[in-house]
């Protein structure tokens, strides 16, 4: 949680700026369109009533938030759309105090809110009836816009580009190099590289380029230049995961650490309150009790990287109780148990939990389950590959979830993405590597902590 604290009339001036940054998800058109009773609203068109019921939302929560904050209140709004909203894609809003009109206590704030690119898509004037007392309250931080605003004025992150091939591999290295995060290295054949980016639109003159002759030379070269620490961060291009995957454990990368490698994803759902860990749902298909050991520890360092200081973390079943016929039941309470003898470190740990019971209070105190983890649980560790893949897809596609996903348990973060990645999905994955590998360069011992023998 972050706690909201206003500025009163006196306290504010002209000039005083607040900006704030959100992912308009395809969900958020749906919805304002049909609120406005408009059929096709998914190409963000400006002339769409949902457009501006859009803008109007972010304004008013920029106010609510920060300008003047918590206990304004909004007399007027006139709201002028210039162009498309991004759909996928990161807007910013920004809040200029224009005058103060002391007699009636108003503020005239200036609104603009611009897309990826910088270019206007929006104007706005508000006028707001500002508090005159100090007020606050607590703000839920999780929606993942909070993993871009944690790498506001950290350095870009060298990361090598593994084979990207393809028109997607490219952007998704581009626009991440764009939005500030990574500095690319590209690993691949440098002639199709080039044609590739030609065609696309994309420029690449400024990044430097490793020629190779095939994905396994790539996969190599990019994983060696990462153990001899030329890069920070691996991201997946148009080669096979598995060829990738193999270059990362090969001895002479040395990014082996002695652990399995898994999947995590950061989650957060519009219509639930926290944001969480899930793992793994991506790499490892059937793990044994040993090899879910490492996966739950991998996942205590990847939500400790991204802001979760003490992660409680839920292994999950399909009951909360130890059936000897459910293996999966026995695993959580192994797990749980191996917890406590300090074979894993750095979360709490309960298990086994089912679904309800971990993400909400209510299920949780109707089964009379008594657990710090129980309701609030930060990190889900699911059965198998196939249990984490359909919740995973379920809350992506059905559920408009924001995601941000990384392969952890290497001596770098490796980004895998998806040709049915968003493009904020994208920026996410490469903010939670750059977050990732920060917290392993300050403290290894958040990330990669040395469990009980």
């Amino acid at each position: 949680m972050q706690t909201a604290v206003n500025k009163t009339f006196d306290e504010i001036a002209p000039g005083d700026v607040a900006t704030f940054q959100r992912t308009l998800q395809i969900g958020d058109m749906r919805a304002w369109g049909a609120a406005f009773g408009e059929a096709d609203t998914l190409t963000g068109a400006g002339e769409s009533q949902a457009a501006a019921g859009i803008v109007t939302a972010m304004l008013s929560a920029l106010v609510g938030s920060a300008l003047p904050g918590p206990g304004s209140v909004i007399r007027s709004t006139s709201v002028q759309i210039k162009g498309a909203l991004p759909i996928a894609a990161v807007m910013t809003v920004r809040l200029v105090v224009r005058e103060k009109r002391r007699d009636q206590g108003i503020v005239v704030l200036d609104g603009q809110c611009t897309n990826p690119a910088g270019q206007i898509i929006a104007t706005a004037i508000l006028e707001v009836l500002a508090p005159t007392t100090r007020q606050q309250h607590q703000v839920a931080q999780h929606r993942l816009e909070n993993l871009l605003e944690r790498c506001r004025g950290l350095k870009p992150m060298l990361t090598g580009i593994v084979h990207p091939c393809s028109a997607d591999a490219l952007a998704g290295a581009v626009g991440a190099a764009e939005a500030g995060l990574i500095v690319p290295v590209f690993f691949g054949p440098e002639a199709e590289i080039r044609r590739i980016a030609d065609l696309a639109r994309l420029d690449i003159a400024a990044y430097r380029l490793v020629a190779t002759d095939g994905p396994e030379e790539s996969a190599m070269r990019a994983a060696t230049a990462a153990g001899n620490g030329e890069v920070a961060a691996l991201m997946k291009g148009s080669l096979h995961s598995g060829v990738f995957l193999h270059a990362v454990m090969q001895k002479e990368a040395k990014l082996r650490t002695g652990r399995l490698i898994s999947h995590c994803a950061m989650v957060s759902v519009p219509t639930y309150a926290r944001r969480f860990v899930i793992s793994d749902v991506a790499l490892n298909i059937a793990p044994d009790t040993g090899q879910k050991r490492d996966i739950c520890q991998n996942a205590i360092g990847f939500a400790r990287a991204l802001g979760i200081d003490l992660p409680k973390v839920a292994v999950l079943a399909a009951v909360e109780m130890v059936r000897t016929d459910m293996p999966a039941s026995l695993d959580g309470a192994i797990l749980a148990k191996m917890a406590d003898r300090r074979q894993i470190v750095g979360g709490i740990v309960d298990g086994p939990l089912d679904l309800d019971a971990a993400v909400d209070l209510d299920a949780a105190r109707i089964k009379n389950i008594s657990s710090p983890v129980a309701g609030v649980a930060d990190v889900l560790i699911v059965p198998n590959i196939e249990a984490g893949n359909m919740i995973y897809k379920n809350l992506a596609f059905m559920a408009d979830a924001q995601t941000a996903g990384l392969v952890v348990g290497a001596r770098v973060p490796l980004i895998l993405t998806s040709r049915a990645d968003t493009a904020a999905a994208r920026s996410f994955s490469a903010a939670a590597a750059v977050l990732y590998a920060e917290a392993l360069a300050r403290d290894p011992s958040i990330v990669l902590p040395e469990p009980a023998e």
